[in-house]
């Protein structure tokens, strides 16, 4: 099967401008600047399949939205190739931009003063989608998001979840078969990361969209992905399948029991002690429930970064 998204030693390193404070050092940097090198992305490989949800993690800094844009065509690498649908992503060709979008929750898509339903059409005008085909995309997804009563709304009026919601309708009214999802659910309350969850799952199931997604809050990546990349410092530390994460980071595990009396126990073990301490407390104790359980995925990442 060949990769919707290929990525083969990707790089990308910024030069900025570095200087001391203060009036002299300011005045001597117009004259003599000097510069450093920042490693934003270093040397990243993966493929992704047709289809496939990936979550893409690491801290701020890691260079998750840098290897995002390089990907969406928005900046040329320092070195390395990728390749997605077959096009080199920062050649920008029409065809391409036609199959895929960047939704990055923290940036405004929509036109600020005019109701979404404006800025969709401006949409269907910019990729040339036919009146029909447009209509009945843009009711589906209005209707899938709930947000009929928002469209007609300034977008400057709504919530940041409404506006959030909105924001992707408009990134999908061209059906791309691609994703890349920077934060989508950033600075919105649980029902609304829960709606936006739910949608791209929908989304995906419906048209077998292939989605790239960078997201702190650990249940968007729990809800959508089997298969995760962890990089750090522009380096790739992992990838593979959510649980087999767990399985290499997660040094331990929780067992938690209900004995007989009433009382309720909790503890931390070893992953390679678990059977042990199980059998030890199922023997000393009148057991009437008993729970074995991985890590939160939070304190798994964690451990990524640390190690």
């Amino acid at each position: 099967m060949t990769a919707v998204v290929h990525v083969d030693a990707l790089e990308k390193v910024f030069r900025v401008p570095e200087r001391e404070a203060g009036l002299r050092a300011s005045v001597g940097s117009l004259f003599h600047r000097r510069w450093r090198e920042v490693r934003a992305v270093d040397g990243v490989s993966f493929d992704i399949e047709p289809g496939e949800v990936v979550g893409f993690l690491g801290p701020n800094g890691a260079g998750k939205t840098t290897t995002l844009k390089m990907l969406s065509g928005l900046l040329h690498p320092t070195g390395g190739t990728a390749q997605v649908l077959g096009h080199v992503p920062w050649r920008r060709e029409r065809d391409y931009l036609r199959r895929m979008t960047l939704v990055m929750g923290n940036r405004n898509q929509l036109q600020w003063d005019l109701p979404a339903l404006d800025s969709f059409d401006l949409n269907r005008a910019i990729y040339r989608l036919p009146r029909e085909q447009f209509r009945e995309t843009r009711d589906e997804l209005v209707e899938l998001l709930d947000v009929g009563d928002l469209v007609r709304k300034p977008v400057r009026q709504l919530s940041l979840g409404e506006r959030m919601k909105v924001e992707v309708v408009g990134s999908l009214l061209h059906l791309p078969q691609v994703l890349f999802l920077d934060e989508p659910t950033i600075g919105l309350d649980v029902t609304m990361q829960k709606r936006i969850r739910s949608f791209v799952a929908t989304y995906n199931e419906r048209f077998g969209a292939t989605v790239l997604l960078t997201s702190h809050y650990m249940a968007d990546v729990e809800a959508l992905c089997k298969r995760v990349i962890v990089i750090h410092h522009g380096q790739l530390l992992f990838d593979g399948r959510l649980d087999a994460l767990t399985d290499k980071f997660g040094a331990y595990k929780t067992i938690g029991a209900v004995l007989a009396n009433g009382e309720t126990v909790s503890m931390q073990v070893p992953r390679d002690q678990t059977s042990a301490a199980t059998a030890r407390l199922l023997a000393e104790n009148e057991v009437h429930d008993l729970t074995v359980e991985d890590p939160p995925i939070e304190d798994v990442i964690e451990q990524v970064f640390a190690s």
